[in-house]
């Protein structure tokens, strides 16, 4: 059974997307990454700032998805950082659940001591 040309598509544009990434240049600078090829598949081309720190839209892959005309591009790629991405869904839904205690073994209290009083001050026994 071959994939739907679609995801063909989408693989090829994240392939295209991850050596976007990997080729830039970083103008340390100018404080920005600049694209080092064309890559008109992402509508990028040679010499375009893609990443800087200040007035700057980022690229954005769904965006390019969409010029691609890609039935719910939502599914293909991981959710939006400031939404909340895959690592808070499992710090906020799956790690903070705490385990179930043994009600019999939460019953059950130690005894505490009376805490005594150190010797020598808490200082030990050597002497200086």
């Amino acid at each position: 059974m071959t994939p739907p040309p679609q995801k063909e598509l989408v693989d090829g544009l994240k392939a295209d997307w991850k050596k976007l990434w990997q080729e830039r240049f970083d103008d340390r600078l100018r404080a920005e990454g600049i694209a080092v090829t064309d890559y008109s598949s992402l509508f990028v081309d040679r010499g375009t700032i893609i990443h800087a720190t200040r007035d700057f839209k980022a690229l954005n892959f769904k965006e390019i998805l969409e010029r691609h005309q890609v039935e719910n591009p939502d599914r293909l790629i991981q959710p939006n950082p400031e939404v909340g991405g895959w690592n808070k869904f499992i710090k906020s839904e799956i790690t903070s659940r705490k385990p179930k205690r043994n009600q019999r073994a939460a019953a059950y209290q130690f005894e505490k001591k009376e805490i005594q009083q150190p010797k020598k001050g808490g200082r030990g026994w050597l002497h200086k």
